[in-house]
């Protein structure tokens, strides 16, 4: 939401009495109400706040002379750390999920021994910024009261547990849920996806199948007497759930495009040159974002790194993109983000009016966009028309690095060994002339000995 003067209220934060953020001139910042006076106190004079920003675990801020939006109920305005690239829970990995959750537990472990609680535990709360999970919204904590319950237990499951349950138990896919219940896959309908072993494990009965009966048992019911936990049994409930997120796993085997790189019609000397020529292009555009589309496990997002940009690495399978993860953390890759992303369906705009959670497209366009070993399952096997692509590209980035696989070449030929070809204008003329009505092309080469062409192209 758009003010008189210029500045933008951002919608994702709309829903918290305790503040919100706003953009001035490119900037980001956090209004702090009035209300929240009591617990933002606490939080930096406890030493909560040193110890979590020490430990990358909470996001770092800045107090603004900047004036408040609404001075009638301002307490104070901060200017946060603003995080590189914003992505959302239904985009990321189940080890990027995983991540989260024993962040979201460990923060509010932290928090119990400087006398405050997480009031709130939802996924979007986080981001991922150098490689690991980090909280950014400072205004999530509140003081603890001796006896009270956690209030974010509900969240914390709905949002993280759930989940991350379905995608190891039933299918990874369900993680998508996410992306439909944005406050959290319900406890019930959880329950009845998850296979009936689940009820064997302990944790599982405990945090999904009873809290999903309870729920249901005391839905629309007054609350006669509230619940009092102890701090240590509300410590023995976090560490619980800590052992149950642990335990749960999800290996990325079998998936459709794990040995990909091994079945690419590439020669190692040809291979080379490809990656060479990624590198030498990335770095003649001296890019600050660059996206990767189809990335798979991202050998060539490795090569673009290494000019200094950030990478997101964005591909469809679920198993490509946890290798990613799971490279980008062992080999601490920084500037690297895999994320989840169909370019057939990406991602929309949701949330109340359309407007809390960004679309894929609200979120760039990037500097630099590499396309490769990408055309033809678009153009064949999705019946994209290539001036569609095209003109997708040109609204993502200002230049590219694409990729044409001809019909000869045998991946096309897998394709086309299950359907009719009526892909007429499917050709290296076809595709050139496609893209002209939107790039420049500065440079083309087939490397090595291969049949396929990159081509270097500028949005016009």
């Amino acid at each position: 939401m758009q003010t008189s003067n210029g500045i933008d209220r951002l919608p994702a934060s709309f829903r918290d009495p305790a503040g919100f953020l706003f953009l001035k001139n490119g900037v980001l910042y956090r209004q702090i109400n009035r209300a929240y006076h009591q617990q933002y106190t606490r939080l930096l004079d406890s030493g909560l706040y040193r110890e979590l920003v020490g430990a990358g675990l909470l996001v770092r801020h800045e107090e603004s002379d900047q004036p408040p939006l609404e001075a009638e109920v301002a307490f104070k305005v901060i200017r946060p750390d603003r995080v590189p690239f914003v992505s959302y829970p239904y985009e990321w990995s189940f080890g990027q999920l995983k991540d989260a959750a024993l962040v979201t537990l460990a923060i509010q472990k932290q928090a119990m021994k400087f006398g405050m609680i997480l009031k709130d535990a939802s996924a979007y709360n986080f981001q991922f910024s150098q490689g690991k999970p980090v909280l950014i919204d400072t205004l999530s904590f509140d003081l603890y009261e001796e006896g009270k319950p956690w209030d974010a237990y509900r969240q914390f499951c709905q949002h993280f547990l759930a989940p991350l349950a379905l995608m190891a138990y039933r299918d990874v896919r369900l993680g998508q849920l996410s992306r439909v219940y944005l406050d959290g896959i319900p406890l019930d309908l959880t329950a009845e996806l998850l296979p009936l072993l689940t009820r064997g494990n302990l944790g599982l009965l405990t945090h999904i199948h009873i809290h999903a009966a309870a729920q249901k048992r005391y839905a629309g019911k007054p609350v006669k007497r509230a619940l009092r936990i102890t701090s240590t049994a509300l410590k023995g409930l976090v560490e619980n759930l800590e052992k149950v997120i642990s335990d749960l796993t999800w290996q990325p085997l079998g998936t459709e495009w794990g040995d990909y790189y091994d079945c690419t019609n590439y020669s190692d000397h040809s291979l080379e040159n490809k990656k060479a020529l990624v590198r030498k292009w990335t770095d003649n555009v001296r890019p600050d974002l660059v996206f990767d589309l189809g990335a798979n496990t991202g050998m060539f997002s490795r090569e673009s790194a290494t000019s200094g940009a950030l990478i997101i690495s964005m591909d469809l399978d679920p198993a490509a993109v946890e290798q990613n993860y799971q490279a980008v953390k062992r080999k601490k890759e920084f500037n690297i983000l895999p994320l989840l992303l169909d370019l057939t369906n990406p991602t929309p705009q949701l949330g109340w009016n359309l407007s809390e959670r960004d679309s894929f497209h609200h979120r760039g366009p990037a500097d630099l966009t590499l396309a490769l070993a990408l055309v033809h399952h678009l153009a064949i096997s999705n019946n994209i028309p290539l001036p569609y692509f095209a003109e997708f590209l040109a609204g993502q980035c200002r230049w590219l690095i694409v990729e044409f696989v001809p019909k000869t070449d045998s991946q096309v030929q897998k394709l086309l060994a299950s359907r009719k070809d009526i892909f007429s204008s499917y050709s290296q003329e076809g595709f050139e002339s496609a893209f002209a009505g939107f790039f420049e092309t500065i440079q083309a080469e087939r490397p090595g000995d291969s049949d396929r062409t990159l081509y270097f192209m500028k949005r016009r």
